[in-house]
């Protein structure tokens, strides 16, 4: 009993120590290798493992790029490896970019796997340029008149600016910029609509590309609406505040002039009041005059005639207020 449970020990050892070997030794791969005409050394394969590089995807990406004629290092995909890169895309987009004659090495492809674009999606777009459709954009016409413009921007990727190369979004951006230039440098905004190429012309002149990650290849204008008429809404609006100030300036003289007045009447009354206090004293001046000797009865009598004669000239003068006393 004791030697068959050995026996079953050294079984399951060998078979054990047989899976050890076969996993440190990969000789399939490195007999797949051989076939496919790619000097790889057992035990190069062996050191990959220790390692911790997948055999199996070193193989695989030399084999394929071996049968599309691409001269390509184990080393340089160990290291790509190593440095977190996807292998498999790099060695698609390196095929993809040799078979349409694109001029791309390993050491930017590989760049670009690392800078966090998809480079083999980058490739494709050189291959086939995309069309991104810009937002409306508003500008305004010398007239006043506002137009609100549609672009189609046909772009291809730029495998030399993909690496610190702006994206998309710049290309929008500029493109908006130069619509609204173009627009608001025009004289009337029945130009841009007789003319919508001149947008597309005078845009592509500039060079919107540079520094980005794309080469603008055209630019269409998809559509032309007319919106508001910016230059009447703003005269009617200074229009209305012209006339708000002018009715400020207009409440306020009036209310200087409600205020001189009622300042004049006062004036007036305080006057009045001086007059009537100025009467009061004539009776005690005659009075005084009369106790002083400097005023005769005669001469008293002789201004009560004058004052008489006054008081008839100023009534027959003045019969409607008469009648109303």
């Amino acid at each position: 009993m004791g030697s068959e449970i050995q026996i079953v020990l050294i079984i399951v050892g060998a078979v054990v120590a047989l899976f050890l070997l076969l996993y440190l030794l990969p000789v399939n791969l490195w007999f797949t290798a051989q076939l496919s005409n790619v000097k790889i050394s057992l035990l190069n394969l062996v050191l990959m493992r220790l390692r911790k590089v997948s055999p199996a995807l070193v193989t695989n990406a030399m084999i394929t790029s071996t049968k599309a004629g691409l001269r390509i290092s184990t080393n340089e995909i160990e290291t790509h490896y190593l440095a977190g890169g996807n292998v498999n895309k790099v060695i698609k987009a390196l095929i993809s970019a040799d078979k349409a004659n694109i001029p791309l090495d390993f050491k930017l492809a590989t760049a670009i796997d690392l800078a966090g674009r998809d480079v083999f999606d980058a490739v494709q777009l050189s291959v086939n340029p995309n069309v991104i459709n810009t937002p409306p954009v508003a500008a305004v016409a010398k007239d006043g008149i506002q137009l609100i413009a549609k672009a189609r921007v046909t772009v291809r990727a730029n495998i030399n600016q993909l690496v610190g190369g702006a994206g998309e979004e710049t290309i929008l951006a500029r493109v908006g910029e130069g619509i609204v230039t173009t627009i608001g440098s025009s004289i009337d905004h029945k130009h841009v609509l007789e003319n919508p190429d001149r947008i597309s012309k005078t845009v592509l002149s500039k060079g919107l590309d540079s520094g980005t990650a794309f080469e603008i290849l055209s630019i269409d204008i998809a559509d032309i609406d007319i919106g508001e008429n910016v230059g009447a809404k703003l005269q009617t609006d200074q229009a209305e505040a012209d006339l708000k100030v002018a009715n400020a300036r207009a409440e306020e003289r009036r209310a200087m002039a409600v205020a001189n007045e009622q300042e004049m009447r006062a004036k007036a009354q305080e006057a009045k009041a001086k007059v009537i206090e100025a009467e009061a004293q004539v009776p005690m001046a005659l009075a005084e005059a009369f106790r002083n000797g400097n005023l005769g009865i005669m001469d008293y009598y002789k201004m009560q005639n004058i004052q008489a004669d006054t008081d008839m000239r100023t009534s027959i003068a003045k019969p409607n207020d008469q009648g109303k006393k």
